[in-house]
């Protein structure tokens, strides 16, 4: 199948990321079936897409008659065979929960045409244990949009262990057609590429709360001029919840390095979970929290987090994860909109400055993590 059989598109599971890439694929022209197990979550997702095309009208990205036209072809539904049953391609939005996703695959596999191609928007999964639910795992792929969907650029498109070429251009040819930009992610692994890069990180936060200084504040303090989103700050934005629940993921597949700290783990306990419950690592009842740039640590800074994303980079790298590294460049600068990506930080820094971050890492927290990589050095020497 090439993009030229794609007609028809069901989109599985209604909330804040299906309901967006169901708005892009509208806006794309394409036919769009929006299902969700409950009619007042289906609801508030159609709510979500029309609100999403009154703000592109009226910031004139898109005209009133885009808008119609784009509503004409959504289709919603509770039932997941009406979804089902007539598309070529479906995508799955639905929690980060690995049962859950394989039950629903299994349950498309049995009632979507033969020819079609079975997505996950997982961020973290593995497509391969997700397709071996299915007798189709040539058909199955990863299609990781990033959040806002109807607003962010990258796509992953991910290799299960069986995803056929057929499969993957196919879906790499309707990322490019909708506007957006696809990153070809060449090996199954865990948070693919952007997501894996910036998992570092997070172990950094744990190990800091863990060890009780510098305060969330004076860490973030230092990255205000520098990151339109500071990592504590981010960490309550997305959910304490949910980042604790990526480590988890990342413990019991990759490393116990990163095991999230008791500290951490507190947060999850006591029900402070950042901006959802308007409290966790600062007090969001008041909109956005205001980080005082004078408490800045000097224990940290900008370069410490750019050393993990490049140790990490070199990995993906050794392991075939990705092709090459402006590829990697491409998915960290279009995913986190920051105008370049960690190879090109690289050289623009210097490799050297970036070692001796890791090593002064490494030597505090004694995480294999941390250590840096024979390509990393490599690169420091011959820089």
């Amino acid at each position: 199948m090439t993009i030229e059989d794609v007609k028809r598109i069901a989109v599985i599971g209604a909330g804040n990321m299906g309901h967006a890439i169901a708005a892009c694929f509208l806006l794309g022209g394409y036919t769009v079936i929006l299902q969700d197990i409950d009619p007042n979550y289906v609801q508030r997702g159609v709510e979500g897409i029309i609100n999403s095309l009154e703000r592109f009208q009226a910031a004139r990205k898109i005209t009133p008659e885009t808008a119609a036209c784009s509503l004409t072809r959504l289709i919603s539904c509770t039932n997941l065979k009406h979804a089902a049953c007539e598309a070529d391609f479906i995508i799955e939005a639905v929690p980060e929960q690995p049962d859950l996703k394989k039950q629903i695959f299994s349950d498309l596999d049995r009632l979507a045409p033969p020819h079609a191609i079975l997505a996950s928007n997982t961020s973290n999964i593995s497509i391969s244990e997700i397709a071996r639910a299915t007798k189709r795992p040539d058909k199955v792929i990863g299609y990781h949009f990033f959040n806002p969907a109807v607003i962010m650029k990258l796509v992953e498109v991910i290799k299960g262990a069986d995803s056929s070429p057929e499969s993957l251009q196919t879906a790499y040819d309707m990322a490019l057609q909708i506007g957006k930009t696809p990153v070809m992610v060449g090996k199954d692994s865990p948070g693919f590429i952007y997501n894996r890069i910036n998992e570092p990180l997070l172990v950094l936060l744990s190990k800091i709360l863990e060890v009780g200084h510098p305060s969330p504040e004076e860490f973030d303090a230092a990255f205000k001029a520098t990151l339109p989103m500071t990592p504590f700050e981010l960490m309550d934005y997305v959910g304490i919840d949910v980042m604790v629940c990526g480590l988890e993921y990342f413990s019991s597949v990759l490393s116990t390095d990163y095991k999230p700290s008791a500290e951490l783990s507190a947060y999850l306990s006591a029900g402070t979970l950042g901006r959802k419950t308007r409290r966790g690592f600062f007090d969001w009842s008041d909109g956005r929290p205001v980080i005082d740039a004078a408490k800045a640590t000097r224990e940290y800074d900008i370069h410490h987090i750019r050393a993990l994303q490049i140790n990490e980079a070199t990995k993906l790298l050794e392991e075939g994860v990705a092709e090459n590294p402006d590829l990697i460049d491409q998915a960290l600068a279009c995913g986190g909109g920051v105008p370049i990506g960690p190879f090109a930080m690289a050289r623009q820094t210097g490799y050297g400055i970036l070692l001796n971050r890791l090593e002064d890492l490494h030597d505090k927290f004694g995480l294999d993590l941390f250590r840096p990589t024979t390509m990393l050095r490599n690169a420091s020497i011959s820089a």
